[in-house]
């Protein structure tokens, strides 16, 4: 009898803010295994908060954990598995260049503290100075990140690395994408992914206005980190083609190294495709899937889509932070959405990428600094229900108790307006900050609730201005594709479809989305031939891309004109929050407290 081989799969892996997880798929792109760890955070509280790091020895353990998960409760033997992606937060991580150690991103002293912290978060805002006096340069690849470098990007970051580690540690220092530094894990490879350097990090692709090297030798030399630019750039990777190597998304990075192979539980020498940011996964793992916007379903049997289809689709990707991401031919410039960026996932398509800095966070936020919210936690774990569905529950109770004609109608005469974190798009304001109009006295749940719905009416009607906005520029957004764990808030993508006016797509693996987006750079690498060609990315997402539901506007013309009314307002909010800032700065220009934090 001849035994047959097992089917190919592919491993996906997606680094969060507070876990890493795994999935397993097959060739039809089915996840045929989920896990999940939680990775540590570590916040010095010397710092005031502002500071958020992380480990990648730490974070690799939980990979490694994740993968024999899978591996166990799926059954599939490891042989099988062709192909790996990764993707991650869009953090720093800093390694030296000699031994290939973790460096300690800990001020002052900077000294390991047996836990390799060596990753500043992404939500780390640390070297607000140094964003601003990169921003003050001008300089002609600014407009290529929305205008400014934002605080959250990694270059800012690396230049509070500059100001403030010892010298002699400095100069010992290599840095990384987070999701650049798993891939030299899993291979030993020192390669880089365009969609790392040009989002986040200042690389100008060869060719665009004129970049010869993709690195911009005078930009690095102005903000005063000339040292960068010290033997081609070998500190971030080298320059491509000559003294390294970018690749676009899910292009054969190489194969699993012994090491790596050895504490994954898989045999080494599998493809590894070059990673992505993890809002990028989240396009890749949704915006592909197949659709034929009935009210009742995302059609399977629709015809293969074009990669033009991708244009008219928002992917808005939503957890701690919310990305939003549009695709186009040709660049389109957005004032405060960070872009366009060529060849982070398709090769010389574009990318624009606007977003909130903090969605989940937020509303996290909101709740559990309210007087009744661990009364209410203990309600809601009375009846079996998290918060966020117990408060829903409520809100509808509200409405039939108040004989309201929506929900939205609780919240008429309540307005939130919440930057709390500062503004990402399209204000691009690390200093806009919250506010509250209509706040009454109420400590109870009914207070709660209210603010509650307030936040993410927030939310909604900000989605609304970050997508007028890209519209507005030449983007041509028709419909919003979901991934992440507020797509399980009916309420939420209720009042983003009819705040925004266009349908909501929800893919069928809620919760899984961006990793099995990062599954499917696997099977790009997987695919690579003897010369490295790998097949089309987006022909890998049109056959593993899976339809979910469409969650259309409420149609209600009241409660359409009650939100319009509502977006007037939170524009007039944004507004005057900066024209009030900007009335205090003035008249305290040249007294005494002047400069004073």
């Amino acid at each position: 009898m001849t035994l047959r081989s097992a089917p190919d799969h592919y491993i996906g892996i997606d680094v969060g803010t507070g876990s890493a997880r795994a999935c397993i798929i097959d060739t039809t792109g089915d996840i045929k295994a989920l896990a999940s760890e939680n990775i540590k955070l570590w916040q010095p509280a010397s710092y005031g908060g502002t500071h958020y790091e992380q480990s990648t020895t730490d974070i690799w353990n939980a990979i490694c954990l994740c993968v024999r998960s899978v591996l166990a409760t799926s059954s599939i033997p490891p042989t099988s598995i062709r192909g790996i992606g990764f993707d991650a937060t869009c953090s720093l991580a800093v390694f030296t260049h000699d031994t290939d150690a973790p460096v300690p991103v800990t001020g002052p002293d900077f000294t390991n503290d047996g836990n390799d912290r060596n990753v500043i978060l992404w939500l780390d805002h640390r070297p607000l100075a140094e964003a601003e006096a990169i921003n003050a340069t001008g300089h002609p690849l600014l407009k290529y990140v929305g205008g400014k470098m934002s605080v959250e990007m990694e270059i800012p970051k690396v230049l509070w690395l500059k100001n403030n580690m010892p010298e002699e540690l400095w100069e010992r220092c290599k840095f990384y994408d987070l999701a650049d530094a798993l891939t030299h894990i899993a291979t030993g490879e020192e390669t880089r992914s365009f969609c790392s350097a040009v989002c986040k990090q200042g690389f100008v692709p060869v060719g665009v206005d004129g970049s010869v090297k993709g690195w911009q030798q005078d930009f690095l030399e102005n903000i005063g980190l000339g040292d960068l630019v010290e033997n081609d750039f070998r500190k971030m990777g080298g320059v491509n083609g000559v003294s390294g190597n970018f690749l676009s998304a899910g292009e054969l990075v190489g194969g699993l190294c012994e090491k790596a192979a050895k504490e994954l539980g898989l045999p080494a020498g599998i493809a590894i495709g070059s990673g992505v940011i993890d809002a990028y996964a989240g396009w890749i793992g949704t915006v592909g899937a197949k659709v034929k916007l009935s009210r009742d379903h995302l059609d399977e049997s629709a015809a293969p889509n074009d990669v033009s289809q991708a244009f008219t689709r928002l992917a808005s990707v939503a957890g701690t932070s919310t990305c939003h991401l549009a695709m186009s031919r040709e660049p389109v410039f957005v004032p405060g959405v960070w872009g366009p960026y060529r060849d982070v996932l398709i090769p010389d398509f574009w990318m624009a990428e606007g977003g909130q800095s903090a969605t989940g966070e937020l509303i996290k936020h909101m709740l559990e600094t309210h007087a009744a919210y661990d009364e209410t936690v203990k309600e809601a774990e009375a009846a079996g229900k998290n918060i966020y569905d117990y408060l829903n529950d409520h809100l509808r109770h509200l409405k039939e108790e108040t004989k309201a004609p929506s929900i939205s109608y609780l919240g008429r005469h309540f307005f939130f307006y919440g930057d709390l974190w500062g503004n990402r798009s399209p204000i691009a304001d690390p200093n806009m900050r919250g506010a509250i109009i209509g706040m009454s006295s109420d400590k109870s749940k009914d207070g709660m609730v209210l603010l509650y719905y307030s936040t993410m009416e927030f939310i909604a009607l900000q989605t609304r201005q970050i997508i007028e906005a890209m519209n507005k520029a030449g983007h041509s957004i028709l419909s919003i594709f979901m991934s992440g764990s507020q797509c399980q808030n009916e309420i939420l993508m209720d009042l983003i479809a009819t705040a925004c006016d266009m349908p909501v797509l929800i893919p069928r693996y809620v919760n899984a989305a961006v990793v099995h987006g990062a599954a499917m750079l696997g099977a790009k690498a997987a695919s690579a031939d003897k010369d490295g060609r790998t097949e089309p990315l987006w022909d890998i997402m049109d056959r593993m891309s899976k339809p979910g539901k469409v969650v259309w506007s409420s149609g209600d013309p009241a409660e359409k004109k009650l939100l319009d009314t509502k977006y007037e307002v939170f524009l007039d909010q944004c507004r005057t929050q900066q024209e009030y800032r900007k009335k205090i700065d003035e008249a305290l220009k040249g007294s005494t407290l002047e400069g004073v934090n």
